[in-house]
């Protein structure tokens, strides 16, 4: 498992940064989903932030009273779902010892 980072969402109404208010999580606690993370406030409102997964927060990349901008980074993680960046087999390996369920003709059957 990799760490991942979750980035300030756009949190609507064209608001382009919010700040850190609390955390509810620190660097190696574990979180379940959709377990609040963070606390930031906007001009419009404040906001919790829930865990979109369950798994480790691994760093936290602000501290109370920053103000982040959208899209910059505000906590990693490693999430606890199977590693997904791992290239991976869709169906059956045939055997080399298995034999064609149907063959194929690439040119029509001569007439005898």
């Amino acid at each position: 498992m990799s760490a991942s980072v979750f980035y300030l969402p756009d949190l609507g109404e064209g608001l382009i940064e919010a700040t850190v208010l609390s955390w509810s999580a620190a660097a190696g606690d574990r979180v379940e989903e959709g377990q609040p993370i963070v606390e930031v406030e906007t001009t419009k409102s404040a906001v919790e932030i829930p865990a979109g997964f369950s798994g480790t927060v691994t760093e936290l990349h602000a501290q109370p009273h920053d103000v982040v901008a959208v899209g910059q980074p505000l906590f990693s993680y490693r999430d606890d779902r199977v590693d997904d960046t791992a290239g991976g087999i869709v169906g059956r390996v045939p055997s080399a010892e298995s034999t064609p369920a149907r063959r194929v003709r690439l040119r029509p059957p001569e007439d005898e």
